[in-house]
């Protein structure tokens, strides 16, 4: 099979970034397969990122390399890193993009920082071309990541707050709002009698048409995580829902225990 590199950036498609980075790829190994699975993470927002790569690594082949650049930092201290776990291959900024995709694992990654193969470069602000794109496509015709760098201790850095408890409820927050304007929160899916969001009691429910139209529901989402939604539009506009945003569930009887406030 094809070797297959997916790419989740910030860069949007408007002046050309993720294509540079795709023909440095393929100046190094033109039989890749390239997968685009965002350029649409908002500017500098790492959770955001970590989010995506979570909720869709899994379906991918064993052995594909992910270069994911949502990187504030470029040009800075930070790490440029691979990272493997798993089945799996990470190429990209040390500053947390990985770590919920590798607690989601659940392995201890091994890391190496990328020392060689860099472009020839004028500047220090676009390392998803000049370091990151040719280290991936460079283990991609078999180079062990030792080959391309040295081996570090990774650290998990990505501010991420789990939910906790609250007497009987669930508490988490909004974290991310999709394409449709549904609200995902940070609540994992699971088995809720009920929820509430500010004034609104939420009903719990397995699709989105099951929700009453105009009335704020849960469902399980395709992030693994709940999502506070309306049927046929968006939560986010409607209810001028905020990031941050509290959203609570009551957990059925013999749901897995979380931490205490």
């Amino acid at each position: 099979m094809r070797p297959v590199v997916a790419m989740i950036t910030d860069f949007g498609l408007k002046d050309g970034f993720v294509g540079a980075m795709k023909g440095v790829i393929l100046s190094i190994n033109p039989h890749v397969q390239i997968v685009d699975i965002s350029h649409q993470v908002e500017p500098f927002q790492i959770v955001q990122g970590a989010l995506l790569l979570r909720a869709h690594f899994s379906y991918f082949p064993k052995g594909t390399c992910f270069l994911c650049v949502v990187d504030p930092g470029v040009g800075s201290e930070r790490l440029p890193l691979i990272v493997r776990a798993g089945d799996y291959t990470f190429v990209g900024p040390h500053n947390g993009l990985f770590d919920l995709a590798l607690r989601s694992i659940g392995q201890s990654p091994r890391a190496y920082r990328i020392e060689k193969y860099a472009l020839p470069a004028p500047n220090q602000t676009f390392h998803g071309r000049d370091v990151f794109a040719p280290a991936c496509a460079h283990l991609t015709v078999g180079l062990d990541p030792l080959e391309v760098g040295s081996p570090v201790e990774y650290s998990f850095l990505l501010p991420w707050e789990e939910p906790f408890r609250e007497g009987q409820w669930l508490v988490g927050r909004v974290v991310y709002f999709d394409h449709f304007g549904n609200c995902v929160t940070n609540l994992p899916c699971g088995s809720y009698e009920e929820g509430t969001f500010r004034s609104y009691r939420l009903k719990v429910v397995s699709h989105f048409l099951q929700g009453k139209k105009g009335s704020p529901a849960l469902v399980c989402g395709s992030f693994g995580l709940m999502e506070l939604f309306l049927p046929m539009d968006s939560a986010k506009e409607r209810l001028g829902v905020r990031l941050g945003e509290e959203v609570k569930v009551r957990p059925a009887s013999g749901a897995p225990e979380c931490r205490d406030a």
